[in-house]
This record gives C-alpha cells, structure tokens and sequence, in this order.
C-alpha cells in the first residue's frame, strides 16, 4: 500500500479529525463550485488569489504535513513547467511590434517635397538635413521629459533572447493555465480528502432532490457515485501490484528494444484491465447476495444531513467571496 500512502488522491483520510472535516458536505461542495465556476472570466490577480486561499486553507485547517506535502509540491512542479513552457510559447497574435516614440523627427515629416536650401544670417547654406537634424536636437529633452512624466516606456515584448521571447500575452495565457491547473486538481483533491465518499453521495443526492420531478434517477446516480469512490482504491492497489510484478522480475528495457517495451506494457494493461474488471464483477456479486435489487429498496442513511451554526458561519464566508468576486469583476 506504499502509492496509497504516498499518493493519496482522491482518498479519504479519517483521522485526524479536522474542521473542515466537520462541515457539512453540502456546504463544502458550495465552497467546491465556487472556486471551480468564479474562476471563468476572471482577472488573472483573481485566479492567483484562488490558488493562494486553497493553499491558506490546507495550513489553517493542521492536516497533517505528511498527507498534502508530497502532492502538493509535485503539483506546484507541474504548474510550474505549464507556466515555462507556455510563457515562451507563440501568443498566437500577428502583432508588428514598433516603438512608442517616432524614429524620425517631427521635422522631417512636415517638410515640404520642393525645399530648397535657405541661407542663414552668416551665409551658411543650410540644407533640409540640417534642419532636420537641429529640429531633432530640439525635440530630444521634450521627449525625455514626457517619458519622465509618463514613467516606464511600455513593452510588449518581456523577455526576447535568441529564440527564447515572452510577450505579455504569453505570460498572461500561461499564468492562466498554470492556476486553473492546480485549482481544479487541488481544490477537487481537499474536498475529496477531508469528506467521506458516503458523505459526499448522500449531500449531492439531498442537492438533486427537486430532479426527481422531472423523473431523474437520483438514488440510482448516488450509488453510481458511492461505487466510483470506493472503486479508486482499488484500482491504485492493482497498479501497485503489477509495478512490484514488473520489479522483481528485473526486466532488461536495453535488450527489448522499445517494441518488445510497448508489448510488456501492453500486457500490463490487460492484464489491469482483467483485473479491475475482476473486482467489479466481485462487488457486484457481493451486492446480489445480499439481496440488493434497486437503490429506492436498499438505501441505506449513513449521515443525518443537518447545517449547524459552523456551517451557517461557511455559508456567510462564501456570501462574501461571492461579493468580492463580483466586486473584483
């Protein structure tokens, strides 16, 4: 059971207790939503806010360092590479980039096609280039004036060395990426780690309650639900069972070659294939022995759903996230 122990998605920890373990379970799938829908059409400062509250609420809710430090620093790795890897990606945009300020002189533009040299006071002939020239010596300190006042010249271009170039654009679309990565797969793991997969099921069933109006099954899209829960357990425990398989029996990778490698994999694939189906075909046996015949007869109530004042204290949080949210735009 090491991977179990080491990887522990979408598993449910019970001990210790924590107080986000005692929410009710609907009002953490409130909090679950939110994060997951207040993220589209959002600003950027707003989607790294999100990843910072998931982060402040793991610290303050004293889950065991052992549980979230290993998941969470290989997922702060991968966000990292997505935000490397998309910030010097192309942006997509045909932009030809020019400079803020103009390259030749006011001067220059409003001169006429027909000038002719004019003769100064002490019979220098001063030519159009001349007088181009000194016009630009002129305009130079107005220039740095209004760049002084205006403050920093803006870029598009951040970063452009060799064939290495990040535009604003680029940076913005990966540090987009990079977050809705790590809300979506943390944020669903802690709602997953800190409530029971029974739980989980009877809260979404008393949510999908006016569904049945309409002739929805949802005692029948609970259990399913309950099923998969249980049922991932299982299949990291068969992928630990034929990693350990492939280990002791010391396989040379060098003298395979990578097609006798993509045909030992492919055995190991059915055979985890055969495996899980296996465990499915036992559990479901396992329920037609005892008698299970249709959810509506065989249900069974694990939690008495019931909001308390910490909830309520949950609910009004989330009333205000929601008001910052909009607030923020």
């Amino acid at each position: 059971m090491d991977l179990l122990r080491s990887l522990p998605l979408g598993l449910y920890l019970e001990q210790p207790q924590t107080w986000l373990h005692k929410l009710d379970p609907r009002v953490k799938f409130g909090w679950l939503m939110s994060f997951l829908t207040t993220y589209i059409f959002a600003t950027t400062m707003w989607r790294v806010f999100l990843v910072v509250v998931l982060i402040f609420i793991t610290l303050i809710a004293w889950i065991p360092r052992r549980v979230w430090r290993q998941q969470m620093v290989w997922l702060l790795m991968l966000c990292l590479f997505v935000l490397a890897v998309a910030s010097i990606s192309p942006d997509g945009l045909g932009v030809k980039y020019q400079p803020r300020l103009p390259t030749i002189s006011t001067a220059e533009l409003l001169k006429p096609a027909d000038t002719k040299p004019t003769q100064s006071p002490n019979n220098q002939t001063s030519s159009p280039v001349n007088t181009a020239v000194a016009a630009e010596k002129t305009a130079q300190p107005t220039q740095k004036s209004n760049q002084t006042k205006t403050g920093k010249e803006y870029r598009y271009v951040l970063f452009h060395q060799g064939p290495i170039k990040i535009t604003r654009r680029s940076f913005d679309l990966a540090l987009r990426l990079s977050t809705i990565v790590f809300t979506v797969i943390y944020g669903t793991n802690l709602y997953l780690l800190t409530t029971a997969p029974e739980e989980i099921t009877a809260g979404i069933e008393s949510l999908m309650q006016p569904l049945r109006r309409l002739r929805i099954p949802v005692t029948e899209i609970a259990l399913t639900l309950t099923l998969s829960l249980r049922f991932i357990p299982l299949v990291l425990e068969e992928v630990q069972n034929l990693g350990r398989s492939i280990v002791t029996r010391a396989i040379n990778w060098k003298k395979l070659g990578w097609k006798g490698s993509v045909k030992v994999w492919m055995m190991v694939a059915e055979r985890l294939l055969d495996n899980l189906l296996l465990r499915a075909s036992q559990m479901a046996g396992a329920m037609m022995v005892r008698g299970f015949t249709s959810p509506n007869e065989h249900q069974v109530r694990w939690h008495n759903l019931r909001l308390k004042s910490r909830d309520w204290l949950a609910l009004m949080v989330l009333g205000l996230f929601w008001g910052a949210r909009i607030w923020v735009g």
